[in-house]
């Protein structure tokens, strides 16, 4: 059993630099310890995960520019995250509008090779398998 997600949850991209929180979109009837609990599907970019400051991976063509400008020292430049897939693995017993519910377990990854994962999940309460 592991913690179900909800608003304000705090997440961090592997080549992030600080946790951001999560922000759920009240779309679902679901509630943890007062407010809306995210599902599998709260992961679009700058609506429901915001920028984690700055992005230090050449991975992202942006990062790839100006470290090449700086002779190959890294050059850390504003995160824009590029999240194509849900997190995964859901609560596939647990469901909010057909959608299995986002856990403290669930991760995503953002195009330019990082990997989002739940820090601290803003609820201590109501758990899922």
């Amino acid at each position: 059993m592991t913690f179900v997600v909800g608003d304000g949850a705090l997440i961090h991209c592997s080549f992030g630099a600080a946790p951001i929180p999560l922000d759920v979109i009240p779309t679902t009837p679901v509630m943890v310890e007062g407010v809306p609990a995210a599902t599998i599907f709260d992961m679009i970019p700058l609506l429901n995960i915001s920028t984690f400051g700055v992005c230090m991976t050449e991975s992202n063509p942006e990062v790839a520019a100006a470290t090449a400008a700086a002779f190959g020292v890294l050059v850390p430049m504003p995160c824009v995250p590029v999240v194509v897939d849900p997190w995964l693995p859901g609560a596939p017993t647990v469901l909010a509008n057909g959608m299995p519910l986002c856990t403290e377990e669930s991760v995503c990854m953002c195009a330019w090779g990082g990997v989002i994962e739940v820090v601290e999940p803003g609820n201590f309460t109501v758990m899922a398998e």
